[in-house]
């Protein structure tokens, strides 16, 4: 019965099993990328967040208006007399209170874009319900006081609350219009009646102000909307960064558990698959060489040959594999040592040479004299040579040549090359040929097919050895390869130091 949670180490990065947290992160990422796109150019899609704003500036500065028109009020019915002054004020104070109970209530509810579009007319309304009061305001008259300066208290009246209307409520266009429209209308009435040049003054002079205070309010509000499209965009990003965070934590996981389990893998089968093989291998040679006694049918023989071969291939690409993991892992360590390269490249020819007679191919050689030793490890740059020989033996053709050499490099390193006139390889296809199980064109028709590891091991030894692989090849002009180790690795012999006098044992002392 399943559990629920997958074990598999398959290659999707996401686990399909967890479809609660899979279908989130899907939504997220589409919805992000969404946003991204769109741009954020409309006022349409902030309109909780500006509404928002404008409730909280709104409610900030809640005291000034009400402590304002209180005190334009005591000092109209202080200077004028009139009790209408009083009935004005406690009609703009319940028009500001009944605002501030809409705004508390609108920001305690959970705004949806449809809600936020309603509310933003529940507001606008209330603005102008203000603005009706100020209205009121313009069309007071006082026959007991002097027409200029009582016109000049009203103008600086409204001028105040306009400029203070302006900056608290820019965030809810068009409040400024909404709010002082009805003032507007009064003065020009009043203006238009009377035919006075005061209050045709005061009329043009307000409409004028309310046009620039309009105007510096949408350019305020529409800074902020860069500001919040900005602020957004950053969100967005933000969130589609975690997203990609917790997709690289989890493809890294399961890179981490399809390492284990490959580690687990190759441990276990290489002790389940050299066992039986050290058996087949041995009992194949024996009864190949008659050691108990002859075999009286030859094509008994030719199986038990064709057995040991198989089982030798078998293991050599079991070898090849593990070598190959264990540098993957980097549990790879090198055993370093001063070795001669020329000593090593005439060993591996002579491991190769009775191949290369069977096929009637010529190995030349072309070696540096007297090449210091490098430091390295013997082991791994014997296979190194040896997998290049192997190559270059393999897909040469009968009655072929290859050329061998060890030098010195321009930067003062060693190398060895080899050259053959074989086949070549596709000019595409050489990355094909350097990857993990990589084989050409020329390698899959071949009767001696390997198992596109060699290359990949020769690069990954030359790496820890920091030096590099150059291959060189045309189709139907054979290939080189290059090995190169870095002048770091050349060990420079100094030269005999002549007349230098020996120096004397200095005796222990055991006191």
């Amino acid at each position: 019965m399943s559990t629920g949670v997958s074990t598999s180490t398959d290659k999707i990065i996401v686990d399909k099993s967890r479809s609660h947290r899979n279908k989130p992160v899907s939504r997220a990422v589409r919805r992000t990328r969404e946003r991204l796109q769109s741009g954020h150019s409309s006022a349409a899609a902030f309109d909780r967040e500006t509404l928002r704003m404008y409730m909280s500036a709104f409610l900030q500065g809640a005291s000034i208006m009400p402590l304002f028109v209180i005190t334009i009020a005591a000092l109209g019915i202080y200077f004028t007399g009139n009790t209408q002054t009083f009935l004005w004020a406690v009609l703009t104070l319940t028009a500001y209170a009944a605002n501030i109970y809409l705004v508390r209530r609108a920001r305690k509810k959970e705004i949806s874009p449809e809600a936020a579009r309603k509310w933003r007319r529940v507001l606008l309304f209330g603005q102008l319900m203000i603005g009706s009061c100020w209205a009121v305001f313009a069309l007071q008259e006082c026959d007991a006081c002097d027409p200029s300066g009582f016109i000049l208290y009203k103008g600086a009246t409204l001028l105040i609350a306009l400029s203070v209307t302006a900056m608290s409520n820019f965030m809810l266009t068009p409040a400024v219009l909404v709010a002082f429209a009805p003032s507007v209308v009064a003065l020009a009435a009043k203006a238009g009646i009377s035919r006075d040049l005061l209050e045709l003054s005061l009329a043009a002079i307000f409409t004028t102000t309310v046009i620039f205070f309009n105007y510096i309010s949408d350019r305020l509000f529409q800074q902020n909307l860069k500001i919040l499209s900005f602020q957004s965009e950053k969100d967005d990003l933000i969130a589609e960064l975690e997203v990609a965070k917790s997709m690289s934590d989890e493809a890294r996981r399961r890179a981490e558990e399809a390492n284990l389990a490959k580690s687990r893998f190759l441990a276990s089968m290489s002790h389940e698959l050299r066992t039986p093989l050290n058996a087949i291998l041995g009992f194949s040679e024996v009864m190949s060489a008659e050691v108990m006694g002859p075999l009286n049918n030859p094509t008994y023989k030719e199986y038990t040959n064709d057995i040991h071969r198989s089982g030798q291939h078998l293991l050599n690409l079991i070898n090849e594999i593990l070598d190959l993991s264990r540098i993957e892992a980097g549990k790879y360590e090198l055993i370093e040592e001063a070795i001669s390269l020329l000593d090593i490249a005439e060993d591996c020819i002579g491991m190769v040479q009775l191949r290369a007679r069977g096929k009637n191919i010529s190995i030349t050689q072309q070696f540096e004299p007297e090449l210091p030793s490098v430091w390295a490890d013997e082991k791994s740059l014997r296979q190194v040579v040896l997998n290049l020989l192997s190559n270059a033996v393999k897909f040469t053709p009968q009655s072929g040549e290859i050329h061998v050499k060890v030098g010195w490099t321009a930067g003062g390193g060693q190398y060895i090359s080899i050259k053959d006139n074989g086949p070549g390889i596709p000019e595409d296809e050489i990355p094909v040929v350097l990857s993990a199980f990589g084989q050409g064109s020329i390698a899959i028709k071949s009767a001696e097919q390997g198992t596109g590891l060699g290359l990949p091991i020769v690069q990954a030894i030359l790496a820890k050895h920091d030096g590099q692989f150059v291959l060189k090849s045309k189709l139907r002009e054979g290939t080189e390869v290059i090995a190169i180790l870095p002048a770091k690795r050349v060990l420079q012999s100094l030269p005999a130091v002549e007349e230098a006098q020996a120096v004397s044992r200095k005796r222990k002392s055991f006191a």
